[in-house]
């Protein structure tokens, strides 16, 4: 079936296509607020909340769909470096209009809680994916781990979850406790192997100052033996060795810096025995 020049099919291709990069886009931009380098004297930590592992291939995220932890009748879902989704036991709370609504509560934002208010549970959403920052746990210590830190903007009040992932190459240790600072500002934490960084680059391990010096100094000098060499093979017409500009000064430079450094030795050591100044009383 055909409307106007443009078939159904055609529709339904370039409808798919649209919602395959608008898709793609956001996973790149939460995926960017999920890295983080941290340099500390002369390592540089670097941190990847969904780079794949052996046995998590997608990377922090939760395998059900959302992490969940309760506590003193609290309830709290959430998903790091991403929106949660329910496959079973949604959320059944009372207004969820911030985070997928009463048919779709808590797959519209990446944390949400449940109190109990008058005996009803209230839903209250406390992050949203793009709304996620990640700082290190201890700067005195970036291999203990990083804290993940989302935020909602709400018409009443703002909101936070802090989670902190701490290093654990063994395996994965889910949240046990939950925690609340202030009004509406909850932290929790878990164990995960991509909560330790990876050393990606050492400083110390490079020229420094003097190497850079002398790889521009032998630079500087090579430019300038195959420019001279350059001008007078095509200009004046030299050739042999003799092509080589200042001849006389490279030949005799070996010499040069062997002289200037035995004078530096018998500087810094002075003269050595047997040696007889000039000064000396001589017997006749």
């Amino acid at each position: 079936m055909k409307i106007g020049s443009i078939s159904l099919s055609s529709q339904f291709v370039i409808l798919v296509s649209a919602v395959t990069i608008l898709h793609r886009v956001s996973c790149d931009s939460v995926s960017g607020l999920c890295e983080l380098s941290v340099k500390d004297k002369n390592k540089v930590y670097y941190y990847s909340l969904k780079s794949p592992l052996r046995n998590f291939p997608h990377g922090i995220l939760s395998e059900d769909g959302f992490y969940k932890v309760a506590a003193n009748g609290s309830k709290l879902w959430f998903q790091l470096c991403g929106s949660m989704i329910f496959n079973h036991d949604p959320p059944t709370c009372v207004d969820c209009k911030d985070c997928g609504g009463s048919s779709r509560c808590g797959m519209g934002c990446s944390a949400l809680i449940s109190n109990r208010i008058e005996g009803y549970p209230v839903c209250t959403t406390l992050g949203q994916p793009s709304s996620t920052s990640i700082d290190v746990l201890d700067i005195k210590d970036p291999r203990m781990g990083i804290i993940v830190k989302m935020t909602n903007s709400g018409p009443k009040r703002n909101c936070s979850l802090s989670v902190s992932v701490i290093c654990n190459s063994n395996g994965v240790q889910g949240p046990q406790k939950l925690e609340t600072n202030g009004t509406c500002d909850y932290t929790t934490e878990l164990k995960h192997p991509l909560g330790c960084a990876k050393t990606i680059s050492s400083g110390g391990n490079g020229w420094g100052w003097f190497g850079t010096f002398m790889i521009i100094i032998l630079c500087l000098s090579g430019g300038y033996l195959l420019a001279g060499a350059g001008y007078r093979y095509f200009f004046l017409h030299v050739r042999g060795i003799d092509v080589i500009p200042n001849l006389e000064f490279w030949a005799s430079l070996p010499h040069t810096i062997q002289t200037l450094f035995q004078s530096l030795v018998r500087r810094f050591r002075g003269p050595s025995q047997g040696y007889r100044s000039s000064y000396s009383p001589v017997n006749f």
